[in-house]
């Protein structure tokens, strides 16, 4: 082969060299461009207006409208939430007063001479007016665990002094019904947010307490490798197998029980909370014998 042979196949392999080069340039330069996009748009300072789009690929020129929606649509659920919280609170703070108002003034007829029938009306008012209170609080405090205005913070802590004051709250109301309310010592912890596991177990409670009518309710602990199992177990009214899935549903009422006092969301809101610490909750049930609600929470 001539020299001139020799020349040609060594600027061919420069040529290709320099082609190979410029391209891995191009796209190390086009993923540093977008690595940068990405950064911004984790820290919340993403902004069109910071790239020039013809000096950008068709690529990168996409991305950049695609994360400018994304951060205008972040910036909108961000003023939406805002704008609820302001909601829920206006709310909570409005409805409070005339609510206590309504149930004080029913304290007071009752102490009034009434005759029956009025005395009858007056604690009809009085139930629906804590009714009322009850609903109010469970929409507001379901409203911002939706939201994600309500944050958890759960932390592994003593499991005894949860379930004393969860089941301590309803030692009356079982004593005036003629049950027993067995609550069996543990030295179990568990990883919870006390404040609103309680307000889980009460729910709970509150429900043994008021679909039993004889015997009693009784509430355990027992550990597992991965989940700490909390029962509580009733002698009630009990419920069907079909209904397993529904009674966790907002709003959701057994016809078994239309005539007992309740708004059906004291369930949906435990969930709520239980599933928010990465916990869950089962539930185990014959009718006519009582039903076992099993919360599970972790370890």
């Amino acid at each position: 082969m001539s020299s001139w042979g020799w020349i040609l196949i060594l600027l061919c392999i420069l040529g290709a060299g320099l082609v190979i080069l410029r391209e891995r340039y191009r796209t190390g330069k086009t993923m540093d461009t977008i690595e940068e996009m990405l950064d911004q748009t984790m820290s919340g300072t993403f902004s069109e207006e910071r790239f020039d789009e013809s000096r950008l690929s068709a690529l990168e020129t996409k991305f950049v409208h695609y994360l400018s929606a994304s951060a205008v649509s972040a910036r909108n659920i961000s003023v939406e939430k805002d704008r609820i919280k302001t909601l829920i609170s206006d709310i909570s703070h409005q409805t409070k007063t005339p609510v206590a108002n309504l149930l004080l003034y029913c304290e007071l007829l009752q102490e009034e001479e009434l005759s029956d029938d009025a005395r009858e009306h007056v604690e009809a008012l009085y139930a629906q007016a804590e009714k009322l209170r009850f609903l109010i609080d469970a929409l507001v405090k379901l409203s911002r665990l939706e939201n994600g205005i309500l944050t958890l913070t759960p932390r592994e802590q003593e499991l005894q002094l949860v379930l004393e004051k969860a089941a301590g709250q309803y030692v009356s109301d079982a004593e005036k019904k003629g049950l027993y309310l067995e609550l069996r010592n543990t030295s179990i912890r568990a990883k919870l947010d006390a404040k609103w596991t309680a307000e889980a177990l009460c729910n709970l409670i509150d429900n043994a307490v008021k679909y039993t009518d004889h015997g009693g309710i009784v509430i355990s602990a027992s550990k597992y490798e991965m989940f700490v199992r909390i029962d509580i177990s009733d002698s009630g009214i009990g419920i069907s197998e079909e209904e397993y899935a529904g009674i966790f549903r907002r709003f959701y009422r057994s016809e078994n029980v239309r005539e007992k006092e309740g708004v059906g969301i004291g369930l949906y809101l435990a969930r709520e909370i239980l599933s928010a610490e990465g916990g869950y909750i089962k539930v185990k049930s014959t009718t006519g014998e009582g039903t076992t609600f099993s919360v599970f929470l972790p370890a």
